[in-house]
């Protein structure tokens, strides 16, 4: 932690300096761009259609919340990947376009206890056996507990629009400049799935369970070309047909659903190659 410390400092006392050498914007193109950051998400409501041994079912309009980490320097910078956080890549192809991989770690909890409608069987030898239509059902932690929380991984790729609204340097100022940023992705979902279904033992594995999409927008604050801060919002669809819910193979769920998400990042921008004259 300690060296967390100086490191930061080291930076700061450094600014002066740094600022008097890279006071005229430098071009974008060639620059990686590598951020990390945290994220807030919530979630529409969803059928869950779970089909295996003994069961056929679909709970309807399932609500669901995010799980963000209570702050503290040691879960945010030590045990840095516990919270839900962002990380991405994004390589400048012109100076407002950047090609990006990126790894969304969102949490996905249902609501336990809550009431929802079921339609279908269950004949498992429980004391959950029979046809339902459209009947009302408690979502006890006997009956069912889901969860993605290790987490709901989204790995993506995304193309990016990258403008600068103002630069304070005009006004011969520092060379702080304010950016908007506008993007869309498409990639996998690799969640870490916490399920315990009608008695079964609890399974909780890594899987491919699916794919989705997403849009954002953000405010992208640059200090002095290289370094920045970023608040992004991002609309994204997800469809997952193939999320695993017991050990037994053969039992699966699905489930679609929108969700908005907030994230605030830090950010560095790394000149790759010679600059040009």
């Amino acid at each position: 932690m300690k060296n967390l410390f100086f490191f930061v400092i080291l930076i700061f006392v450094s600014f002066p300096n740094f600022a008097q050498h890279n006071s005229s914007k430098l071009p974008k193109k060639g620059t990686l761009s590598v951020t990390w950051g945290w994220n807030w998400s919530a979630y529409t409501p969803s059928d869950i259609h779970f089909k295996g041994e003994g069961h056929d079912f679909t709970i309807r309009d399932v609500k669901a919340s995010d799980r963000p980490s209570t702050f503290d320097m040691n879960t945010y910078f030590v045990h840095f990947t516990t919270p839900q956080y962002n990380f991405k890549l994004a390589y400048f192809l012109t100076d407002n376009w950047n090609f990006s991989f990126g790894v969304d770690h969102m949490k996905y909890v249902m609501t336990q206890d809550q009431y929802v409608t079921i339609d279908g069987t269950i004949n498992t030898g429980g004391p959950y056996d029979g046809q339902y239509n459209s009947e009302t059902i408690q979502l006890t932690s006997d009956f069912l507990t889901f969860e993605h929380t290790d987490g709901l991984n989204y790995l993506y790729l995304g193309v990016n629009r990258f403008d600068e609204l103002f630069n304070f340097e005009k006004i011969n100022f520092a060379n702080i400049a304010i950016n908007l940023t506008e993007g869309v992705s498409g990639g996998v979902y690799y969640p870490k799935t916490n399920s315990k279904l009608l008695g079964n033992d609890r399974f909780d594995e890594f899987r491919v369970s699916g794919f989705g999409f997403d849009a954002n927008i953000g405010l992208n604050i640059t200090f002095f070309n290289y370094f920045f801060i970023e608040g992004d919002l991002k609309g994204g669809y997800v469809n997952m047909p193939n999320v695993y819910t017991t050990p037994n193979p053969s039992d699966r769920a699905d489930q679609t659903f929108f969700y908005t998400q907030y994230n605030f990042v830090l950010g560095a921008n790394i000149p790759l190659g010679k600059k040009e004259s």
